[in-house]
């Protein structure tokens, strides 16, 4: 079950970084900018039992407005065609070659019929041909351009893949919802995720910020983020990303291995992995 918390974010991050905080008033309107944007930030993870262990690493990241891109095309981004950096609908959902169909049909199976309006998309791209996404991020809008829903769309390393649905949310808003997908072969499948999100304008830039903490029954166990700063999607910037990352994905995938082998080394119980979850979405 998922539920929105009684009281307001604090803003903090894993590992004693400080994440962006919003100044000089309102956040930006979703309608103000609808072609894809590049962002360009960290991840962050700090394990806090029964060992600690914590890393940070320079990422970036595509936010993209399906429904604008539908209507006008989609610029710089190579879509559904391999390049040296690509973005491809059947990456997501159920594997279909227009994803915005397959999210609003599952939308509208949940009940939400009124999130017609922009939807965002924070994934992260193909880099030559491949690519691992352990989580995207749907911000799903009303015409008028408030958030209705967020859905949270989670890939494990056994090729699974599961929803997580959040109804009614506010950016800064905490909310909760039971752990119910394996992830992690170091952690089990109980407790509860709280969830946090940003849209924010900064100084004249807009940020994103996307938070997971993970507590087990023992209480908090995992703090993660990941966040940053927006730019247009143009062909600079595409350069610029490829550039300075030219094997993001391939190294999400090494790291993810790398902090495994930590985790063993610090004697972390190994957990064998459940069966997948009847239910495609957890509500």
């Amino acid at each position: 079950m998922i539920t929105p918390a009684t009281t307001a974010w604090t803003p903090s991050a894993p590992a004693g970084a400080a994440e962006p905080v919003v100044r000089g008033g309102a956040l930006p309107s979703v309608k103000s900018v609808d072609a894809p944007l590049l962002g360009f930030g960290q991840v962050r993870h700090t394990r806090l039992k029964p060992a600690r262990n914590a890393f940070a690493y320079p990422t970036y990241f595509l936010m993209l407005p399906l429904r604008s891109m539908q209507a006008r095309g989609s610029g710089a981004l190579v879509r559904n065609r391999r390049a040296a950096l690509s973005f491809f609908d059947s990456d997501h959902g159920d594997g279909r070659a227009d994803c915005v169909s397959w999210l609003d049909e599952l939308l509208l199976s949940e009940g939400i019929a009124d999130a017609t309006g922009e939807l965002w998309l924070h994934t992260y791209p193909r880099i030559f041909g491949h690519t691992f996404k352990p989580v995207s991020f749907w911000y799903c809008h009303r015409p008028d351009g408030s958030l209705r829903a967020i859905v949270v769309e989670v890939n494990n390393t056994f090729g699974e893949r599961h929803c997580y649905l959040l109804d009614h949310p506010h950016y800064g808003q905490e909310l909760s919802a039971d752990k119910v997908f394996h992830v992690s072969p170091f952690c089990t499948v109980e407790g509860r995720y709280r969830f946090r999100f940003m849209r924010i304008q900064n100084d004249g830039l807009q940020k994103t910020v996307a938070r997971i903490d993970y507590d087990d029954a023992g209480g908090p166990l995992l703090e993660t983020s990941v966040g940053g700063t927006l730019v247009a999607l143009t062909p600079a910037s595409l350069r610029r990303a490829l550039w300075r990352y030219p094997a993001m994905t391939f190294g999400v995938v090494a790291r993810i291995h790398w902090q495994a082998f930590r985790l063993w080394c610090k004697r972390i119980p190994f957990v064998r992995k459940p069966a997948p979850p009847k239910s495609f979405v957890t509500r």
